[in-house]
């Protein structure tokens, strides 16, 4: 079972939350203001969205979190800057953002640590998305290029200070400020489709690093949507319309809308501004009207319809319903917290101000940590590991932490073990690569010398 959740730039209306299968709303989160891709699901544990004042000044952003459980905001944390976009890694392990200045910051989600900031772009940083095995980070900017973040070469400082630069590609195709960035599945070999106001929307290869198709729309398109099959791509235009565009070859090349587009879906009354495809096949769309739209991308019928706000609906997404959700507590706001106190989480916890000594002494904002649960190696790093074991052993000696700091210490060498393996299939990958492009280009060289 999905939920759609959408939020708005209007304050009032907060984001709103409905079953995706009946289209009953099940609860509707207070005081959001979200700008475009400032909207993430956290590891499907809690809600996180960033504020943006139209105030110049450096503290006027915050980010608010939400519990599943609860329409009011529990924590509020201000970062060292505005920041726009957001994003989450599929496992809610990391959160991205992306600042004013055009820098990244990522934080660790289970120890609210800043693990790393680094100046991505020129300009402000307009978009985020995590690869779906979360082992790229790819962003948009202001400047109109699109860069490819592998975090090994982001967080591993001998690989940053060997490489001339951070990122794996630059992409400089766009004109313009870029609006949306999408990524197909498979890893390494994944598809990247990105928007940008120049009213074009440009097919790269994350494997190869080029452009393998530039698609000029009618209309400046500012949000996009990957079919699951990646046979085409649904592009939502200020024009009101959603084009969809053929990502393969062997699709019709040519239409009434122009090259590679091959039909459209058309009901809202004003630009399109947010689009997610579900895993039940369907599509949804969010507009300046207000209107969330949720279409049959087959008969290109509307299945549901939900008004959310006066204002522009700036965010969708599609997320699968947390197993410890209960419908009743939705519905019902009277129902009883301890009747159902077992099946949500425990309340996120107060944010902290304080600095960060292995990144920035001025003002860093810690992120909530949702669980006070034993840490589990598979999504925390080992140096959060080693700090919380001296934690313990500065706390005195007894059997109960001797046995933990031991089982940390067993957790820390596995997770090591792991970075250790991602390192050598990133640098037998690098080599592929080089290999194959070296091998791509004696073989023109050997054509040109057969001419």
């Amino acid at each position: 079972m999905e939920l759609l959740i959408a939020s708005s730039s209007v304050a009032d209306t907060g984001i709103g939350c409905w079953d995706l299968e009946s289209g009953a709303e099940q609860l509707r989160y207070k005081s959001c203001a979200s700008p475009p891709h400032g909207l993430a699901c956290v590891g499907q544990r809690f809600l996180a969205s960033s504020q943006l004042r139209e105030q110049p000044s450096a503290s006027s952003g915050s980010i608010l979190y939400w519990s599943w459980s609860k329409p009011q905001v529990e924590v509020k944390s201000l970062p060292a800057e505005p920041i726009k976009p957001i994003a989450a890694n599929s496992h809610g392990t990391y959160i991205a953002g992306g600042g004013q200045s055009g820098d990244i910051y990522m934080w660790e989600v289970a120890s609210g640590r800043l693990l790393k900031k680094w100046h991505a772009h020129y300009r402000a940083v307009t978009c985020l998305v995590f690869s779906e095995d979360g082992s790229f980070l790819i962003s948009g900017s202001e400047d109109g290029c699109v860069r490819i973040w592998s975090l090994l070469t982001v967080f591993e400082e001998c690989e940053s200070q060997r490489a001339s630069h951070l990122y794996l590609h630059s992409f400089t195709g766009h004109t313009l400020r870029i609006t949306d960035i999408v990524i197909g599945y498979g890893g390494v070999s994944a598809t990247i489709v990105s928007a940008s106001e120049d009213r074009t929307c440009k097919v790269w290869s994350l494997l190869k690093g080029r452009l393998l198709r530039n698609i000029v729309f009618p209309s400046v398109i500012d949000a996009i949507a990957l079919d699951p099959a990646e046979h085409v791509f649904y592009a939502g235009s200020r024009d009101g319309s959603i084009y969809i565009a053929a990502l393969n070859a062997e699709s019709p090349s040519t239409s009434s809308y122009g090259m590679h587009i091959i039909g459209s879906l058309s009901d809202h009354s004003k630009a399109v501004t947010c689009l997610a495809y579900s895993t039940g096949d369907l599509l949804i769309s969010g507009s300046e009207d207000g209107m969330v739209r949720v279409w049959d991308p087959i008969t290109h019928n509307i299945v549901h319809m939900f008004r959310l706000a006066k204002g522009p609906v700036n965010n969708i997404l599609v997320v699968r319903r947390p197993l410890y959700l209960n419908l009743g507590s939705f519905s019902n706001p009277h129902t009883s917290s301890r009747r159902h106190g077992s099946q949500l989480p425990p309340p996120l916890d107060k944010y902290v101000t304080s600095a960060d000594e292995d990144v920035d002494k001025k003002g860093v904002i810690r992120l909530p940590s949702l669980y006070n649960a034993p840490r589990d190696a598979s999504y925390i790093s080992h140096r959060t590991i080693e700090n919380h074991i001296k934690e313990l052993q500065q706390q005195g000696s007894s059997a109960a932490t001797e046995m933990e700091v031991e089982r940390l210490k067993r957790e820390c060498n596995r997770t090591l073990q792991m970075v250790q393996q991602w390192k050598k299939m990133y640098e037998n990958l690098h080599e592929f690569c080089v290999n194959e492009l070296l091998d791509g280009d004696q073989v023109d060289g050997s054509k040109q010398n057969v001419v």
